[in-house]
């Protein structure tokens, strides 16, 4: 049979019994993103983004960059980061890294841990459909006992489901990015195929957050 593919770039046939896993999307359509955040602001903290990593599905790195601030900083979260003011001073302009990770992303499935954070300090939406947000998987909640509304921490998924630990030097975009993708890996036919079913496998993220999807 010959498999032809509708425009999302998706097989439009049904999975055929094989010796290898179904694919419902080539590799290349997966990329993983991850922001390393910062605070500004005086009477409250809020966040910004001072790195950001993209890898593919293979976790090879297709953008890791500093950001300048676009406002100032109070809390480079120094012993979680490593940054202080001068990582940030030289770093490219935010409207810059901003549209690299636009063209990067554009037509791409985002694979990640709480998408709805990096969407949002970047300032981008994505079509929710082409989500795989790990932080809000049933599955995952399901199998660890989770109430469905309680957001399971990144280290706890990876070290129940990968058996490792992560965070061990601080927060390292590059290694968060690509334990997500594990996680989505470990478990890609499961979730795919629920979606071509016409279902939905995870739960909705947060409604302050609506405007970071489409």
């Amino acid at each position: 049979m010959t498999s032809t593919a509708n425009s999302s770039g998706r097989s439009s046939n049904p999975p055929q019994a094989s010796g290898r896993p179904q694919r419902y999307f080539p590799p290349e359509r997966y990329v993983a993103a991850q922001a390393q955040i910062v605070y500004y602001g005086v009477v409250s903290r809020l966040p910004m983004v001072a790195r950001v990593t993209l890898t593919d599905y293979r976790g090879n790195v297709l953008l890791d960059t500093c950001v300048r601030p676009t406002q100032p900083v109070c809390d480079y979260r120094t012993a979680e980061t490593g940054l202080q003011a001068h990582h940030l001073a030289d770093a490219p302009v935010f409207i810059d890294v901003q549209r690299q990770v636009a063209s990067i992303i554009n037509n791409k499935i985002l694979v990640g841990y709480a998408l709805w954070e990096f969407l949002s300090v970047m300032g981008l939406a994505h079509p929710a459909i082409n989500t795989r947000d790990t932080a809000l998987f049933m599955s995952f909640r399901r199998t660890l006992g989770s109430k469905p509304n309680v957001q399971i921490p990144l280290q706890t998924l990876v070290k129940h489901f990968m058996g490792r630990d992560i965070g061990q030097n601080g927060d390292i975009p590059v290694e968060r990015a690509r334990a997500a993708l594990d996680l989505f890996r470990s478990c890609e036919q499961t979730w795919e195929g629920i979606i071509h079913s016409g279902a939905w496998p995870c739960a909705l993220p947060p409604t302050e957050h609506r405007q970071c999807f489409t």
